[in-house]
This record gives C-alpha cells, structure tokens and sequence, in this order.
C-alpha cells in the first residue's frame, strides 16, 4: 500500500501530514499527486468524502514552497464555488503548510474588501476565492492574474449547478496559458467535460470511483410519504421527520438535514428546536459570520443538528456525522451524491434517509437511475395519518410562528422572502371556528345599549317607517355606527 513518504512530497509538508495523523493516502490522492508534482494538468474524478482537496493542497504546496509572491500577483489560484468551502480550503493549507514560509488570502463575499486588499497588496502565494469576489477584485484593480503558476477548480460540477461557467472561463483567460491546471469534480457533466477538453492540455484523468456513486459505508433509506391532506403536507411531514430522528436513538450523534428551499431551511429549523431539538439553519441568505459561527457550533459537537440548503451539500469536511436527512428529494439527482456524502467519510459508518413524496416521483427514479440502485424503503413510523391528529399538530407546529395579520388580512411583511414564506407557510395552516362570526356578533349586540336593542327588535317587527316604508337600518357603515345616526329625522325631532 502506497505511503505519503513514497509520493515525493517536500519533508515539511511530510512532516505536517505526519502531525494531523495521516499516513496513507486516499485513492484519489495516490493518483493525482504523482501527476502534479510532474506539473501535469489533472483531471481528478471521485465521489464526495475520498479526500480531494489534500490531492491538490499538498502537491501546491511543494511546487510553492522555493519562490516569493509579488504584490496583487498571486502565484497559485483556488476557486470554490462557496465560502464555507474556500473557508475549509484555507483551513486545510493552514495544516499542511505550517512548516512552509507560504503566504495565503481568502476572497469571499461577506468580509470587508479593505482587509481582503490589504493582503493581496502584501503578496500572496495562495489565493482561495469564490469566482464572484475575485473577479470583484479584478475589476477594482487591485488584482492581477498572470503570475499565475497552478490553477486549481475544486467542485467543478457544482460551479456549473450554480451558474459560474461564464465567470470561470473569463477567469481562464486572464491567467497565463503556461499554468498548471487542476480540476476535481464528483461528477462530470457535459459542460464540464467541454471546459476541461477547451482549458486542460493532456491531463491525467484519475478516475477512483464510478462517477456518481454512493459510498458502500452509507446505510441508505427512503420513506415514501403521502400527506391527509395537502395544506397539511407541510406539517405531516415535519413531523414525520421528527419521528425518524426519533427512531434513530442515540445512534443519531449529530445530523445534517437538507431541504430544497431556503424558506423550508428556517420553517423545519424553527419547527425541530421547537419540539426540543437543538437545531440552527444554514443558507446563503444568512450572514456570513452566522454561518461561520453556526457550522463551528456544529463541528465541535456544540450544535445537533444542521439544517441546510445545499450551499452546505458539497465539500464541507465534518468527520463524525453520523446521519443525513433528506427533508425534501433534491431536484437534481447529483445532488442526492454531494448530500449523503456528509455521511460515512474517511471510512466511517453513516445512515442517510430521505422523505419523499408522490409529487417527488421523476427526480426520485432520475436517483436510482444514476445510483444504479434501488434506495431500500422504509417502512413510515407515522402510519396512516388521522385528521384529527393533523388539527391538533397544525396547530400546535404553528402556534409559535403565526404571523399578526392585519383586520384585512392582505398586508405584505416587509422583511426578506424568507420571512414572506414563513409567513404564508402558518397562514395556510390557520384554522378559524367556523361559528367565529356568529360569536363575534352575539358578543358585540350584547354590548349595546337597552335602548339600541329594543330599537332594533321595533324594526324587525314592523320593518319600515312612516316616512316612505324605508329601512331605518343604515347599511355600509360598519360594526360601530353612532347610535345617533340610526334614528329617523322624526324620532331626532321628538327627542
């Protein structure tokens, strides 16, 4: 078996490998190291969790650790397609680069640009960055990218789920065509298969898995799921999830669940810490030091419970996660890999179960499609549900988070659509008496003067004055007329 010692490594980085207490390489790290440290391009293809950002790491920071940064002119170019990746990047080159004098900046939205420009001016031989920042930076410019030596493009599919193609082409072209180019991906789509044929020259294709595939250490499980009712699904179905996290026990040490939406990642955060879960969301829309400070809150077993869009399915290295939950199928099955791939690294047992529903049928076969495995059922912890055990959970699941409404009920919430969502999330499940008018009315007449009352029973009785057979009832102006305005000019006059 292949040894990190054997790889030609530089012996500091050695050295560190040796401190974080590793010994042998992954596959996919036995495979692509040899051909970068040759200063070949590389193509590196394997399944979530196998250890792809140390395939890249460890042999930049050999090529990098002879030579000196100049000032806006970075020497080697990471993209991610989000912070909490870039963030988790430049945790892993703090690692292995502590005994090598490199210098390093992170670009990513949510920190100040002064901070950010401060060290690009200093010189920097790591620059890690989403594409949106650096190219932010570029225009300002404060930024040069033809020193450029080693370009690295981690999580190359999900660049192409989120929209960054067009930015990383143009990034492409503004670094020296002699670079050194690395791309890592779980999966291979067309468009990048296109990019990788236009901007790799001869790479090494490492290829340690079938593209796509699950881990065989990821127990995997799905409960098919049908609602009473569908302004109910919602409910049903948080609760179903409770159920499931229930059933787990003490296996379940920690969780990721992962939901389609941003709005549902805050409804089943609030919903799970409500029922005495410790639960927090994670999505873009959250500030970044939220975000920051709630997946450290998970990392060091502080948080139970992850919440989380996809902007937390791909890259994110948490060892010890013992169980993922889809609350929602996802809409493109390669994301199903990146999700439960939280689950069951570096060797470890996981559990993965995910919720789904009749409406879920054609991104549930495009899974077991793409798996080539048929996911094993579940059998629903909840039954049948009852509707009148749906009443009581609607209720109770959405007493904490109903909106004030305004007497017309059409006022907009002037917050984020998040909060829109929520909102119009309680106020569908929003049970009114049926008997609530009639109430209302009984308690309002039983509030009026005597004299009002025998006036309006004088009114039923004869149903018309005697000036021209009209009502004296005055329509249209609400519950609470003057009492004055009701009498006929004669009466005012006897009075």
């Amino acid at each position: 078996m292949t040894k990190f010692s054997e790889l030609n490594l530089n012996p500091k980085v050695l050295k560190a490998i040796e401190e974080a207490g590793y010994d042998t390489p992954t596959p996919i790290q036995a495979g692509a190291i040899p051909p970068a440290l040759e200063g070949r391009d590389v193509l590196g293809i394997a399944q979530t969790g196998t250890g792809k950002t140390a395939s890249f790491t460890l042999p930049m920071i050999t090529l990098l650790a002879r030579g000196r940064a100049r000032a806006r002119m970075p020497r080697s170019l990471v993209l991610c397609p989000t912070r909490e990746l870039a963030a988790q990047v430049a945790e892993n080159f703090d690692i292995y680069a502590k005994n090598v004098k490199l210098t390093k900046a992170l670009l990513i939205g949510g920190v100040s640009f002064k901070e950010q420009d401060a060290l690009i001016d200093k010189g920097v031989d790591v620059l890690i960055a989403t594409p949106g920042r650096l190219l932010d930076h570029f225009e300002r410019g404060k930024l040069l990218l033809t020193g450029v030596q080693v370009m690295v493009v981690d999580e190359a599919d999900r660049m192409l789920d989120m929209g960054f193609i067009p930015d990383i082409e143009r990034i492409f072209s503004l670094t020296p065509f002699t670079r050194q180019t690395l791309f890592f991906s779980a999966t291979m789509a067309p468009e990048i298969e296109r990019i990788t044929n236009t901007f790799l020259s001869g790479p090494a294709r490492i290829e340690v898995a079938r593209q796509a595939s699950a881990s065989e250490t990821i127990e995997q499980g799905v409960v098919m799921f049908k609602a009473s009712r569908r302004d109910r699904e919602g409910t049903e179905k948080r609760k179903l999830l409770r159920k499931l996290i229930e059933a787990e026990g003490d296996a379940c040490s920690n969780a990721i669940i992962f939901c389609n939406r941003k709005s549902d990642v805050d409804i089943v955060a609030k919903s799970l810490k409500k029922y005495g879960f410790d639960a927090a969301p994670i999505h873009g829309d959250l500030d970044q030091s939220q975000r920051m400070k709630t997946l450290d809150g998970f990392r060091d077993g502080d948080l139970r419970f992850l919440v989380a869009s996809d902007v937390a399915a791909r890259g994110l290295d948490v060892p010890a996660v013992s169980h993922v939950f889809n609350f929602d199928v996802p809409s493109h099955a390669e994301d199903y890999v990146h999700r439960i791939g939280r689950t069951g690294r570096a060797g470890r047992k996981g559990k993965t179960l995910m919720i789904s529903g009749p409406k879920d049928e054609k991104n549930f076969d495009a899974i077991e499609k793409l798996i080539q495995k048929e996911i094993p059922r579940v059998e629903n912890p909840l039954g049948q549900v009852e509707p009148e055990e749906a009443t009581s959970e609607v209720s109770d699941d959405n007493k904490e988070s109903k909106p004030r409404r305004s007497r017309g009920g059409r006022g907009r919430s002037k917050s984020s659509d998040n909060a829109q969502e929520m909102n119009v999330e309680a106020q569908e499940q929003e049970q009114v008496p049926a008997d609530a008018p009639k109430d209302a009315t009984k308690r309002e007449d039983d509030q009026k003067p005597d004299q009002d009352r025998s006036r309006n029973r004088r009114n039923d009785r004869g149903g018309r004055n005697d000036r021209g057979g009209r009502d004296n009832n005055v329509v249209g102006m609400g519950d609470h007329m003057p009492s004055f305005i009701a009498l006929s000019f004669d009466e005012r006059r006897a009075g």
